[in-house]
């Protein structure tokens, strides 16, 4: 769980990695709108630029797009 002074981080997602923007401990699911670690954050979207808190988020994602 993240606390309450936690800081969002702003992401650059690449295939196979990210490059953080502005630092921070979490991002955003773009489906759910939950934090994910970025020591948890396993998916996302190059494409769309989102960050997804599990595979089925991401997998709405892709449907939704």
């Amino acid at each position: 769980m993240l606390m309450s002074h936690s800081r969002q981080a702003k992401l650059h997602y690449l295939a196979n990695g990210f490059r953080v923007l502005v630092p921070g401990d979490h991002v955003v699911c773009a489906i759910s709108g939950a934090p994910v670690a970025l020591d948890n954050l396993k998916y996302w979207s190059v494409a769309r630029q989102e960050a997804y808190a599990s595979a089925e988020e991401a997998t709405a994602a892709e449907r939704r797009a």
